[in-house]
C-alpha cells in the first residue's frame, strides 16, 4: 500500500469531493456494510454507499483516532456521537498497486450505533 493511497482517502474526508471518491475506487471495489449481509460489489454501488456513509457519519463530531497500517491497506478507528449515541467502528481498507481502493469493510459497535447506523443509511440510500 502506498501511502498516498491513504491521503488520499484522509483528502476525501476533509473535502467531501464526490469526483475524488470515484477515481479513489477501483472499477472492482467491493463494499462490506456492518448492516447488509451480502458484499456489494462494482464501482458504482461501493460509491453509493460510502458518499452516504459520509453524509451520515462524517458530520463535524467525526474523527478518526487510531490507524493501523500494512503492505496492502489500513485499519482505521473512527468515533462520532449521533443523536446521542456514540459510535465507534473500524473502516478496514484495502488497496490495489494502482493506490484504488479494492475493498472496503466497515465494523460498527455498540448495537445501538449499528441499529441507528441501519436506519440512517436506508433513508440516506433511498434519497440517492
Amino acid at each position: 500500500m502506498t501511502v498516498i493511497a491513504l491521503d488520499k482517502w484522509y483528502d476525501y474526508i476533509k473535502s467531501h469531493d464526490r469526483a475524488a471518491l470515484w477515481e479513489l475506487l477501483h472499477p472492482d471495489a467491493v463494499f462490506e456494510s456492518p448492516v447488509v449481509h451480502t458484499p456489494q460489489r462494482g464501482r458504482d454501488l461501493t460509491f453509493k454507499y460510502l458518499s452516504s456513509a459520509e453524509k451520515v457519519l462524517g458530520g463535524p463530531g467525526f474523527a478518526y483516532i487510531g490507524e493501523w497500517r500494512g503492505d496492502t491497506g489500513a485499519v482505521l478507528e473512527f468515533e462520532n456521537e449521533i443523536e446521542g449515541i456514540r459510535v465507534n467502528g473500524v473502516d478496514i481498507i484495502t488497496f490495489s498497486e494502482d493506490g484504488r481502493i479494492t475493498h472496503f469493510k466497515v465494523m460498527v459497535r455498540p448495537l445501538k450505533a449499528i441499529n441507528l447506523l441501519h436506519r440512517l443509511m436506508g433513508e440516506q440510500l433511498a434519497r440517492q
